[in-house]
Parts: structure tokens; C-alpha cells; sequence
């Protein structure tokens, strides 16, 4: 039976996957599995992800962390999803944002409000505001939920922005506190066995650890993965031309400034600007094509972004390549995290992906030590996931109407979007995306996301032919004048986003805590 796991590297893929599957496999109980983490003092925490889908809050509490505590220990804030600013290139005296927004938009007794929208009945304002009123609420910085709600609900759909390092570390705690053992020591050889399969891990102080199944986390050097079982990496370079990413810190001006309930990505020459709030801190970056643009012109780009005070901010720089392995998992090693695959920091897909594939080593897991099988469907479930993110991403892009440099002039050519993105845009010219274009078990965004980027960007769906088949237009009138209701009263009654996350940090959530 296979019940002996080793987890090779920290930081959040590695204490995510491993509080995850400590609580999802028994590792506190007799019959449980056994899982060892081991990582080096030598490595340090890449620590830039900051971003996360409305998934975490489910993954965090099944691993045992409040809420409370991963505001307090993580400088956690609450995100409502992403702005894009720029995107579209509408042109002058035009808006040209939008919001990706994390709640679904609203319906009536079961009433698809898209189509309606489309045919005019939702008025001047755009898809993301006339569908729900989350947009309001995050352009006033306002928070998802009360301090009365209890731990990860709210009547608006949430993640968060967290710094990574932090989370790394409550994680690991947590993690041990669940039954995984924690080895801090180097790996210095990968004993591969006559089957092909890893048959140890070399370290400089535990001698040769042994396990069932290896968990590689390792980030971008994939130590398992690719240099010792040597799975090839797939570059998507040719579809996504980011590749560099410019980091930067940034203390805000008052400590009660705004903190803001959503990423802010903003487009650029050559890529992209991203702004996250934190509780005491911003993090921005600047992410960008090496192909059309150098590293000076990018790094003056995210100065004059961050503006006055911009001289004396250090700058991180970080190099990496879209793609993803098409086997993640191989014989008896698993990869997760940025050595299974990373397509950009677009749409926080990092930790999504970490998610999914912990999520499923859980409900694949061999006990009967049949890997293969196993293996099998990790693989095909971890593929599709990852071409369709992809073609989710580059929707932001090719779509664009920006032809005002080479990057994005290149992005908009029809050769460097994979086909079955050409064919999903063609279903939409005549009708909205829909739950038939979207496979729950493998597309990690929703039909909704798909729906509010198309839309933000511009893109136009014509159902003149069929106008006159929508017979509740006065129902769907009603429905978004409700949507403007909610609105008004999520601006006036739920607190800004720094008042719940003071609010956090002194009290907790739930009733008691709002009692207090």
C-alpha cells in the first residue's frame, strides 16, 4: 500500500499541498498516511503570488486556518476579483475598464439576464455592472462581508491578496499541526531505481528518506520532475510572450489609507501592471515581453506607474517561461506548483493550480498502490485544465483593440491563438458564452468569467436575428433595477475593506466577535 509521502520544497505549494493532504488522507490518524516535508535553508521563498481564487477560503479551512489568523499573520486583505484598466483600447473619452468580478451575476426566477443585456434592456451600463453588485462595491473599497458573518462566508464572493512568505510560514504550522513531519535539510541526489521510478532522495543530513509517492515542489528548477526523471516542459511562449516580471514594495501614504478590494491590472506598452493592496503595503509589478521591451524601459515604466516617491523603491527581478508539463505526474513523483507548470501572473492561476492538484493527489490517491491508473487521469485532468486556462488568458489580449505598440499589434494575429480559442470566439458571435461551453471538472474558470472579460473588452454578440424571441424583457428590467438596488445597498452598509481587516485583526469574525 502506498502510504508514505515526501514532499520535497516549501513555500506555499509545498505547505498548502501538504496541510491539504495531511487533513484529506488521515496523517493525524492510525491509519492515515505518513507525510514528511523536507526543505532547505539554502532556497528561499520566491514569494510573489499574492492573489487567489474564491477557492482558497475552502482549501485554507479545510486545512484548519481561521480567517482571523490569515489576516493577522499574513497582512491578508479581501479581493473581489481583478480590474483591468486599458485593456480593451476603446479609445479617447471612452471607459476602457472592467471588472472580472468573483460573484455570478444575479438572475431572476431562473432568468438568464445576458441575452437581455445584449439586446439593450440593461440600460448604458456596462455587463459587469449591470449583472451584479459587486462592481459598485469594489469601486468604493468596499469589503465582501460584516464581522458578523462567520469565518469564510459573505453575501458577495471573496479571495484574497496575502503576502505569500507569510503564508508559507501559517501554513507550515498548521501543516505540523496536522501530523506532517518537517525536515529542514538539502537534498543533494536523487536516487533513481531500475524501474525507472525515484527510489530516494540523498540529503545531507537524514541520509537516503524513502517514500511511496514524492511530491515535487520545487518551483522552477523541478528537481524531480525535470532534471532527474526529465519530463519534458511545454512552452506556451509562442502563445503568451510575457516572460519578465519586475517586483516592487511599496508603504502606503497614511496607515488608513483605501485599501482596495480588487487586483488592479493595468496595460502597458508591453505587458501589464499589476497593484494589489495589503494591510500595510502595496505590492505592484510590472509584467512584460523581453521580446518588445528591455529591462530599462520596463523598470521606467513601473516607476512612472508608481509616481512620486518611485526613485528609492528596490526592485526585484524575475525570470520565467508560460508553459506546463503535459505529464505532471510520473511513476511514483507528482509534480505541483510551478514545476508542474506557470502561465503568468494574469488572473492568479499560481495557486488555483496548486489547489486543483492537491485536490486531486486527494481523491487519486493509491492506497491500493496502483499508480498508473492514478497517474493516468492526473495527467489528462492537469492537461485540460491547463489548455484551458491558457485560452482563458489570452482571451484578454488577442481580443484587444490596442494596436498602439508591436506587443500588442503581435497578440491580436491570429497565429498566436490556439485554435480552440478561435473556436469558442466563433460560437459567440451570434450567442453569449453558456454552462454548455464549460466543463465544471476541468475548466477552473466559470462560464460568468469567460462573460465578464469578453464583454469588458468589448466584444459583440449580435442577436438581432433572434430579438424577438425574448419574451421577458420586463422581468429582466426589473432584475437589474434590483442589481442596482443590491448596489446601493452594499455601498451604504458593508464596511470599507481596511475596516474589516482592522476589525480582524483586534476581534476574529462571527457574532461573538461583532458583539464584542
Amino acid at each position: 500500500m502506498s502510504k508514505r509521502v515526501l514532499i520535497i520544497g516549501g513555500g506555499t505549494a509545498g505547505w498548502l499541498t501538504a496541510g491539504y493532504l495531511a487533513k484529506r488522507l488521515g496523517a493525524d490518524l492510525p491509519g492515515g498516511v505518513s507525510i514528511r516535508l523536507i526543505e532547505s535553508r539554502e532556497i528561499a521563498i520566491l514569494g510573489v503570488g499574492e492573489g487567489t481564487f474564491p477557492t482558497i477560503r475552502n482549501t485554507v479551512s479545510t486545512i484548519g486556518v481561521a480567517e482571523a489568523d490569515l489576516v493577522r499573520r499574513c497582512g491578508a486583505t479581501f479581493k473581489q476579483g481583478a480590474k483591468f484598466l486599458g485593456w480593451a483600447g476603446t479609445g479617447a473619452g471612452r471607459r476602457d475598464e472592467f471588472l472580472h468580478a468573483f460573484q455570478a451575476p444575479e438572475s431572476r426566477g431562473g432568468l438568464d439576464l445576458l441575452p437581455y443585456w445584449l439586446i439593450g434592456e440593461g440600460g448604458d451600463a456596462p455587463w459587469d455592472e449591470a449583472s451584479s453588485p459587486q462592481r459598485r462595491a469594489v469601486d468604493a473599497c468596499r469589503a465582501p462581508k460584516l464581522p458578523s458573518h462567520p469565518d469564510f462566508t459573505g453575501p458577495l464572493n471573496y479571495a484574497f491578496h496575502f503576502d505569500a512568505v507569510a503564508l508559507a510560514k501559517l501554513l507550515r504550522d498548521q501543516s505540523i499541526a496536522n501530523g506532517v513531519a518537517h525536515l529542514t535539510d538539502t537534498v543533494t541526489e536523487v536516487l533513481i531505481g531500475e524501474d525507472g521510478a525515484i527510489a530516494g532522495l540523498r540529503t545531507e543530513a537524514n541520509g537516503v528518506l524513502e517514500a511511496d509517492l514524492y511530491i515535487d515542489c520545487t518551483g522552477f528548477r523541478a528537481e524531480l520532475i525535470g532534471k532527474a526523471l526529465g519530463v519534458p516542459f511545454r512552452s506556451c511562449r509562442d502563445v503568451l510572450f510575457c516572460d519578465t516580471a519586475l517586483a516592487a514594495q511599496l508603504p502606503y501614504a497614511a496607515s488608513d489609507a483605501p485599501i482596495a478590494s480588487c487586483t488592479l491590472s493595468t496595460a502597458q506598452e508591453a505587458g501589464w501592471v499589476w497593484d494589489i493592496g495589503l494591510d500595510s503595503r502595496r505590492g505592484i509589478g510590472h509584467v512584460y515581453s523581453s521580446d518588445h521591451s528591455n529591462d530599462a524601459r520596463a523598470e521606467a515604466v513601473l516607476r512612472s506607474y508608481i509616481g512620486a516617491g518611485a526613485e528609492g523603491v528596490e526592485i526585484r527581478k524575475l525570470r520565467f517561461e508560460a508553459g506546463y508539463r503535459e505529464i505532471s505526474w510520473r511513476g511514483n513523483c507528482v509534480a505541483i506548483g510551478l514545476s508542474s507548470g506557470f502561465f503568468e501572473p494574469l488572473e492568479a492561476t499560481g495557486i488555483a493550480f496548486v489547489e486543483v492538484a492537491a485536490a486531486l493527489v486527494a481523491n487519486l490517491f493509491p492506497w491500493g498502490g496502483d499508480q498508473e491508473t492514478s497517474a493516468r487521469q492526473f495527467n489528462e485532468i492537469m492537461r485540460r485544465r491547463y489548455e484551458r486556462a491558457l485560452d482563458f488568458i489570452k482571451l484578454h489580449y488577442c481580443i484587444s483593440k490596442r494596436r498602439d505598440s508591436d506587443f500588442w499589434r503581435d497578440n491580436v494575429e491570429r497565429s498566436t491563438s490556439r485554435d480552440s480559442l478561435h473556436e469558442l470566439l466563433d460560437r459567440w458571435r451570434f450567442r453569449p458564452p453558456t454552462e454548455i461551453d464549460i466543463d465544471s471538472n476541468i475548466d477552473i474558470f466559470p462560464e460568468s468569467s469567460w462573460q465578464y472579460v469578453l464583454y469588458g473588452m468589448g466584444w459583440k454578440t449580435d442577436l438581432s436575428a433572434k430579438a424577438g424571441i425574448y419574451r421577458y424583457r420586463d422581468d429582466a428590467r426589473a432584475a437589474f433595477a434590483d442589481v442596482r438596488r443590491q448596489a446601493d445597498f452594499a455601498v451604504r452598509n458593508l464596511p470599507s475593506n481596511r475596516e474589516l481587516v482592522d476589525f480582524a485583526m483586534t476581534r476574529g469574525f462571527g457574532p461573538r466577535a461583532a458583539a464584542a
